[in-house]
């Protein structure tokens, strides 16, 4: 049996009876990229859960290979979108409601820093560098929600979410530029929950442990960060994709309806432990 078919049973069968948490909403992932990516993991437990699911992804040159990737779950469509550009933001908005209409939730998996700013003393972090890694991974996200605020494009009490990671409150070799950019990210939720919430809309951010991604290749030692988790967290053990994406999903969902401003870690406990 073919994949999506196997997807499509699961949505007829709906899990048993019981009811799923995203069934009937529409969410649009930003940023997905290939199947080791975090948003490929919430994209799975997303359809699994009944969303009807849009994407964005970057470069229309990768669109055969994002096709062929999401041809394995449910969904309507996926746009190329630079996040970095308001608008082509606002293109791919304008573009969504009209084929759409208003959505419930959105998922921003979207960050990028110079690799040489990863490898390098966070001291000789260059400007070009710093501006970059925090307009492409925090400003970004609060051009999503303005920018969906200005075309109405989200029903009421729909749900932002974006992905952070512990690197934004302490030091971790390698993480650099990227930990003050989920720092901004982080205190930017707080403020854009501030600013959506008198309109029934919640924003938040899931900080996921550490997951062998292709962005995660990037940051020295890796491999090593991994063996410390999975010896210092509560759990003894990694956090994997389907579970960083059940989060998300939770978080997407009329179960977390009030909860905003928040940064909800899924990383089996590690950020919580000392020396």
């Amino acid at each position: 049996m073919k994949n999506l078919e196997i997807w499509e049973n699961i949505l007829e069968n709906n899990l048993g009876g019981k009811k799923m948490l995203l069934e009937n909403k529409k969410i649009l992932i930003m940023g997905i990229r290939n199947k080791w990516s975090i948003a490929w993991g919430a994209a799975k437990m997303a359809a699994e859960n009944g969303a009807e699911l849009i994407f964005t992804f970057m470069g229309e040159e990768n669109r055969e290979k994002i096709e062929e990737l999401l041809s394995e779950i449910p969904y309507k469509k996926a746009y190329s979108c630079d996040a970095s550009s308001d608008e082509d933001i606002k293109r791919v908005f304008t573009e969504i409601k009209a084929e759409f209409g208003k959505i419930d939730g959105i998922l921003h998996s979207i960050a990028h820093a110079n690799t040489e700013d990863l490898r390098n003393p966070f001291i000789n972090t260059s400007k070009e560098g710093f501006a970059h890694a925090n307009d492409v991974s925090a400003y970004s996200f609060v051009a999503v929600a303005r920018i969906a605020k200005e075309l109405d494009i989200l029903n009421e009490e729909a749900s932002l979410v974006s992905l952070t990671y512990y690197g934004s409150t302490k030091v971790l070799e390698g993480y650099n530029v990227m930990g003050v950019a989920k720092a901004a990210l982080e205190c930017s939720v707080r403020y854009l929950a501030d600013n959506l919430g008198p309109e029934g809309i919640r924003v938040n951010a899931v900080s996921a442990g550490p997951i062998k991604t292709l962005s995660a290749k990037g940051i020295k030692d890796f491999n090593s960060m991994l063996g410390i988790v999975e010896q210092r967290a509560p759990l003894r053990r990694n956090v994997t994709q389907e579970e960083v994406g059940n989060a998300v999903v939770f978080m997407l969902s009329n179960m977390s309806r009030a909860i905003t401003g928040q940064v909800v870690y899924a990383d089996n406990g590690y950020n919580i432990m000392g020396m």
